[in-house]
């Protein structure tokens, strides 16, 4: 069958249609996306403002009639952590399904954090062993690690590229005390969670998900995406401490000219990046490798585990 899925996320409402069937890997058909960044949009009491839950809809709307076109059976719809957390989360989500007809799933971070890892396990597969995954999106950093398609810890911490980005880094590019502010905070919160997941020893594969950790490693010399998924591409950490300072350095215009780097994330891209550097060094990763799946696959995949159980 052909099933799409609408992950409304704190960067991107991006659907992504796929031909799949229990059993079977899920082949990619279409991907429709759209950069609207709504971790960015948020009011100073934490809401979503009319104009980004208007802009919301209409993008929904535009991915409802391009799912219709793809011949799309079923939408698995589903919000990440900029609507999970807008203080307005429950107008938001009653104004999409009375506009749209779309109820969308909102996921905690926990969730989150243990699809993107089902999805990376069935990547990489029983051979990988021990799995230690890292997912930074827009809203939040996922952390999880286990030897199963469960994993035995999983967490999700507030350190998305977005919301860093508007909330730390003001000015293009920062100053050098909001670097340091911003890096004494995340790493922070991640020194919090080592213990949860060194308590269970060290990984045998470490593995990252997300357009930031595929950005890093381009930039660090990786495979383009347009060498296609099956490419093994790494990320070193010596290459990331060599990065951090020189993105610090640069506009977000300029980043935007480094290989890999879209137009609209290059503004949060060094946020990121200290995100990452800090988790690599907090977790003693020297490389880890980067999964072409991530959350939106492991919803197919727990959809088609249902399917065939039913």
């Amino acid at each position: 069958m052909r099933l799409g899925v609408l992950d409304v996320g704190s960067n991107t409402v991006h659907l992504l249609v796929v031909d799949a069937h229990p059993g079977a890997c899920p082949v990619p058909a279409h991907s429709f996306k759209v950069e609207l960044r709504l971790a960015e949009l948020l009011d100073a009491d934490g809401a979503i403002g009319p104009e980004g839950v208007d802009r919301l809809i209409a993008v929904i709307q535009e991915a409802l009639q391009a799912a219709e076109d793809k011949g799309v059976e079923d939408v698995l719809p589903f919000a990440t952590s900029a609507v999970r957390e807008a203080g307005n989360a429950d107008a938001v989500l009653a104004r999409v399904r009375a506009e749209t007809g779309v109820e969308l799933q909102v996921l905690t971070g926990e969730e989150e954090a243990r699809l993107t890892f089902l999805a990376a396990r069935r990547w990489f597969g029983w051979s990988a062993g021990k799995l230690l995954v890292l997912d930074i999106g827009g809203g939040s950093l996922e952390i999880a690690y286990g030897i199963d398609e469960e994993p035995d810890a999983a967490v999700s911490l507030p350190l998305g590229a977005g919301r860093l980005t508007a909330g730390w880094l003001p000015g293009d590019p920062p100053g050098p005390d909001a670097i340091r502010a911003l890096r004494r905070h995340a790493r922070a919160q991640i020194a919090r969670t080592v213990g949860e997941f060194t308590r269970f020893g060290t990984p045998d594969h470490v593995v990252a998900t997300s357009k930031t950790f595929k950005q890093l490693a381009r930039l660090a010399g990786a495979a383009r995406s347009a060498d296609g998924p099956y490419v093994q591409r790494e990320l070193k950490r010596e290459s990331l401490e060599a990065w951090v300072p020189r993105l610090a350095g640069m506009t977000a215009a300029q980043r935007a000219e480094l290989p890999g780097v879209s137009e609209g994330r290059a503004a949060q891209l060094l946020a990121g990046a200290i995100v990452a550097e800090g988790a690599m060094d907090l977790f003693g990763v020297e490389t880890l490798e980067v999964c072409p799946w991530a959350l939106r696959e492991g919803v197919i995949l727990r959809r088609l585990d249902h399917m065939r159980a039913d």
